[in-house]
């Protein structure tokens, strides 16, 4: 018969562990050992939140094992959804903000434009071909992986990690003279947790992490410009207005 996979993680060296603590009557509680290297299997159960966001800002692997393999995180629908509506809020801003107009009625106008779906909408198609092409990578090197891949584990781990995108926000509100740096920075931070994310997962090298993302970038780089290629053209068939004499 065929064991059951152990639902847990242990933080530090990555084996399974049925249980992360057990309790004992009266209310006492005690955390497990892990067999393997004789350490707490997840000493983030004691820790606040906040001290585990700070370490998983900080991209610690252990961080990344207690999230991903030893909570029942199920927000990363909703994540994916605001940070694409960030990314899509940042897009319309500076869409907006290159049309510069002297007409007061322009404000009415811009808030009954689509633009602003339309930047949701290819916000979501690069999400859609990044993850694709992180995953077709993936797939074709399973061999070198040290765990099989699953695909609601490792989608839910990239938007997990995607949560550097609501920088974004705090960003476009305080506009500066470095907000392009910042939006890079932001970007990189991004991809480095994605990054983290498929190494813990599939506890394999950062070289292997980080050529995977690489791919997806480029995929995701390559979609970017052929969609901003085609609104160009688009534009082309527009009517040009007529100056009134």
């Amino acid at each position: 018969m065929a064991q059951t996979q152990a639902p847990y993680k242990c933080v530090e060296c990555n084996s399974n562990a049925n249980e992360l603590h057990r309790d004992y009557s009266n209310g006492i509680l005690k955390i497990t050992i892990c067999d393997s290297c004789q350490r707490p299997v997840d000493k983030y159960i004691e820790y606040d939140p906040v001290i585990i966001l700070i370490d998983a800002i900080l991209c610690k692997t252990q961080a990344y094992r207690h999230i991903i393999f030893n909570t029942k995180t199920n927000i990363h629908g909703k994540l994916c959804v605001f940070c694409l509506l960030c990314e899509a809020y940042l897009r319309w801003s500076q869409l907006q903000g290159s049309e510069q107009s002297s007409d007061p009625a322009d404000i009415i106008r811009y808030t009954k434009e689509w633009d602003f779906y339309g930047m949701f909408g290819l916000a979501a198609l690069e999400l859609s071909v990044f993850l694709s092409g992180v995953l077709a990578f993936l797939w074709l090197v399973r061999g070198f992986l040290r765990s099989s891949l699953q695909l609601p584990l490792l989608l839910k781990a990239l938007l997990l990690s995607s949560y550097g995108k609501l920088l974004l926000i705090p960003a476009v509100i305080w506009e500066h003279d470095y907000s392009p740096l910042c939006f890079s920075l932001i970007k990189l931070f991004v991809l480095t947790s994605n990054s983290q994310a498929i190494r813990v997962i599939f506890n394999c090298s950062r070289r292997l992490s980080l050529l995977a993302v690489f791919v997806g970038l480029l995929l995701e780089t390559c979609v970017a410009a052929a969609s901003q290629r085609l609104q160009w053209h688009m534009l082309d068939f527009y009517p040009h207005p007529v100056s009134s004499l």
